[in-house]
């Protein structure tokens, strides 16, 4: 049977959930004229804080922000301009930016290949002076291996930042993603499972952290409330001006900050997709399972992330990685899915070697050999709730069409 494309059965990337709730928090923030960091954005920061089972969330404009805020806490836990932040070479470019962003200089460790996340064993070996944090990333939302990370990181002081952009309802032994290290930073972006459009959010279970973060996303000021009256209909604030040794707090600036602050509008995306999580969270992982298994059907081309006993992989992507001695290249991988109308991205790159941006820090090539095969080898398609048990089959005759004529 000759399998033919299908434009009806097109499989997008992402699909972002909008519903009535979301319209109508908009709608009414709108006719209040009240659209910037307020009520909207204290309630979903509580919501999504019960999500992941942390007690602080402090929401920001992007995930990349999210990452430097989880950072750059550190300048007032005590480390340095120029001190040494510990991250996997594979990765979104985000997490290498954001580092530089937070004033650090990132230190980039190999990946093991089968897991996509920092090599655990080679970590201890970039450890210097100067480090201070390490911030690993749960790839395509599997956990890092957050067990042998804390041991090194309470071995030498250091402190956890986890990038857990993608990892959604992600769990590593009964914990979720980014409420193990002394913060998590997740990405709200259009394609994830709770999206805000555009967005992000830092956690904390540290009342002192949460007060940080909450200064750093607007510009540093001394105002750390968890929602500014004077942004929620209030006129006047009393902390405002309370203070005998300051004439205006609102104006006295703590430490060097950012201006990243979540309006409203997108806070209510959020609230929209909090009240649909779980149903998404499921339909996406079913899909993700799915997915897994059809690509076991092609062990000699393809293989894909496994989840462990101990873990549960937040659904954000599928991972498609061609083996070794697959004589398809990655690009004819691409072609053939997008001439079935499936969409899919690169799986990232190494960063210190693969991205012009760290060129300057004079990484050579071969020096990240994991990181820089699954930048040259590896794929990621969508999992999102609308693709459907028909979609999957179609997935499977697009896979069986390629690799049955190799």
């Amino acid at each position: 049977m000759i399998i033919k494309p299908d434009k009806k059965m097109q499989i997008p990337f992402g699909a972002l959930h909008l519903g009535n709730t979301a319209r109508q928090l908009i709608s009414a923030a709108l006719d209040q004229g009240l659209l910037s960091c307020g009520k909207l954005v204290q309630e979903f920061e509580e919501k999504f804080a019960a999500v992941n089972n942390v007690k602080y969330a402090v929401a920001v404009s992007s995930g990349t922000d999210a990452d430097i805020l989880a950072l750059a806490v550190m300048h007032d836990l005590g480390a340095d301009r120029g001190d040494e932040v510990i991250i996997p070479a594979l990765s979104f470019i985000a997490t290498g930016n954001a580092v530089l962003h937070a004033g650090f200089t990132p230190v980039f460790v190999d990946i093991d290949r089968k897991t996509l996340n920092i090599d655990p064993q080679k970590i201890e070996a970039a450890v210097t002076k100067k480090t201070r944090g390490i911030m690993p990333v749960h790839l395509m939302g599997k956990p890092a291996d957050m067990d042998a990370i804390s041991a090194l990181a309470k071995k030498y002081n250091l402190y956890i930042a986890e990038d857990a952009a993608e990892a959604h309802g992600a769990k590593y032994r009964g914990r979720s993603a980014g409420s193990i290290g002394s913060t998590g930073a997740f990405s709200t972006y259009v394609a994830h499972i709770i999206s805000t459009v555009e967005g992000g959010v830092i956690t904390t279970n540290d009342p002192q952290i949460a007060e940080i973060l909450r200064s750093l996303r607007s510009h540093g000021r001394n105002c750390v409330c968890s929602t500014c009256v004077m942004n929620s209909g209030e006129v006047y604030c009393a902390k405002r001006f309370g203070n005998p040794d300051v004439e205006d707090i609102r104006f006295t600036f703590d430490r060097i900050g950012y201006s990243c602050k979540m309006n409203e509008m997108e806070a209510a995306v959020g609230l929209d997709n909090i009240e649909s999580y779980d149903s998404i969270l499921s339909r996406r992982y079913a899909n993700l399972k799915k997915g897994m298994e059809i690509i076991r059907q092609f062990p000699e081309h393809i293989y894909t992330i496994t989840e462990e006993a101990h873990e549960k992989i937040g659904p954000h992507a599928l991972p498609i990685i061609l083996r070794e001695h697959s004589p398809l290249t990655r690009k004819e991988l691409i072609d053939h899915l997008n001439a079935f109308y499936i969409d899919s991205r690169t799986l990232f790159s190494s960063m210190p070697t693969q991205c012009a941006g760290f060129a300057w820090l004079g990484h050579k090539p071969g020096s990240f050999p994991e990181a820089e095969y699954i930048g040259e080898r590896a794929i990621h398609i969508g999992v999102h709730q609308n693709i459907t048990s028909g979609h999957l089959s179609y997935f499977y005759d697009a896979l069986a069409a390629l690799f049955n004529r190799v």
